[in-house]
Parts: C-alpha cells; structure tokens; sequence
C-alpha cells in the first residue's frame, strides 16, 4: 500500500506539474489490465476511483469486486458483438472507430435505457495496424454521431506510437489537443467535446503538457 501510494503521489505530482498552463490536471484513469481485482481495490483509498479495462471479459470477471467503488471506461478497441456485455457497466467508451461500431452502442443504449458517453478515436499518426478515424475525416464522423439519440460524443481519444522520440510525440500530443479545440469551436449539435483521452504510462507527462483531460496510466501505478 506505501508503495502504490507513493507512486499514485508521483503521477499526479508530475500530472500537475506539466499542465500547469492549462489550469486543470488531467484526470488520472488507472489501467488495470494486468492487475487482480483485490490489487485494484486499495487506489479506492487513494482517491483513484476512475479505472480503465481493455476487454470486455475483463470487465465483465471484475465488475462483481470493483464496480461499487470505482468507475470503469472501456479503453481498449470494441468488436460490435461484445458491446450488449458493457453496455450497462461502463461510464464511457473511449474507443469508438467506425459508424458501424456507434450504431451498434446506440442500440444497445437505447435497449437499456441510457445514453452512452462515448469518445471518439482519432489516428493521429496514421498506424495501419491501429484502430482511429483519420483526422480529416473526424468532422464528417462527429456529425454522423450526432444523429445517433443512444449515442453522445464527448470528446476524443488518441494512442500515441510505440517510441522514444519525445518530440515527435509531443508534437502529436499537440495536433490532437489542436484538433479537440477545433472540434470544440465547430460546436456541432449533439457533441460536447470535453474530454481529450490521450498518454499512458511511458508519456503521460507529455500528453498533460499538450493538454490532455485524461491519461490512462498502467505500468507506473501497479509495478
């Protein structure tokens, strides 16, 4: 518990420290993937209660011990056919990719009852083997969205290449908060673009520089 506390301090000290320019420290979602349900449970006491799972079977095996403490977003790429499994469980979607996929959590929402917070994910630096929508096409997809009552759009996500050149991905860090403050400006009907999902454990630093609300931290929480 000393050590997980300890390094809960050392995240979100680096968190407000780098976004000190925007006024407001990203909101620190730990990703627990790799993690037992019972390891997750003490950031409850630490005030991390936002977390983060990359597979709906991880969820669903989880959920029973986690879900009245903390809040669970799905941050890993969804297939249409698991959607009906996470549709009641999870605070936000941040992997949404294709108009098929948000059809798909319409329905669904629409079936239980609720409208989904989603966000949408953008290919920044076009990795073929990566799931995101290509920035150029992320105005024509919003919209589409939009149309979708199940559905709100509420901002967007990125996944930074696998590298150690911190210029180059600071400088996608920023393309992406300059797409969020377009995409914001747009003020397209239906989409409340407030939260810009991006940076994990090995740049998170960078990505609350650029002026990520969100960081989806794994490795250097749980070690």
């Amino acid at each position: 518990m000393e050590d997980m506390e300890k390094r809960v301090r050392a995240v979100r000290e680096t968190l407000e420290r780098e976004s000190a320019p925007w006024g407001r420290a990203p909101t620190l979602i730990a990703v627990t993937k790799y993690v037992s349900a019972e390891a997750v449970l003490p950031l409850a006491g630490l005030g991390v209660t936002q977390i983060g799972e990359n597979r709906v079977q991880s969820i669903r095996e989880k959920l029973p011990v986690l879900g009245e403490k903390f809040s669970i977003h799905l941050i890993g790429r969804l297939q249409s056919n698991k959607v009906k499994y996470i549709i009641k469980d999870v605070c936000l979607i941040h992997s949404l990719d294709r108009l098929s996929l948000a059809q798909e959590i319409d329905r669904q929402a629409r079936k239980a009852g609720r409208v989904m917070p989603v966000l949408v994910q953008v290919n920044i630096a076009r990795e073929p083997q990566k799931g995101g929508i290509p920035e150029e096409e992320v105005f024509p997809f919003l919209r589409a969205c939009a149309c979708l009552p199940g559905i709100e759009v509420r901002g967007l996500m990125a996944i930074m290449p696998l590298t150690e050149d911190r210029p180059f991905l600071l400088e996608k860090f920023t393309r992406m908060r300059q797409l969020f403050d377009r995409c914001r400006e747009e003020n397209i009907n239906g989409v409340r673009m407030e939260e810009l999902s991006m940076g994990m454990s090995r740049d998170y630093d960078l990505a609350a520089r650029a002026g990520a609300t969100m960081v989806r931290v794994g490795s250097a929480l749980f070690r």
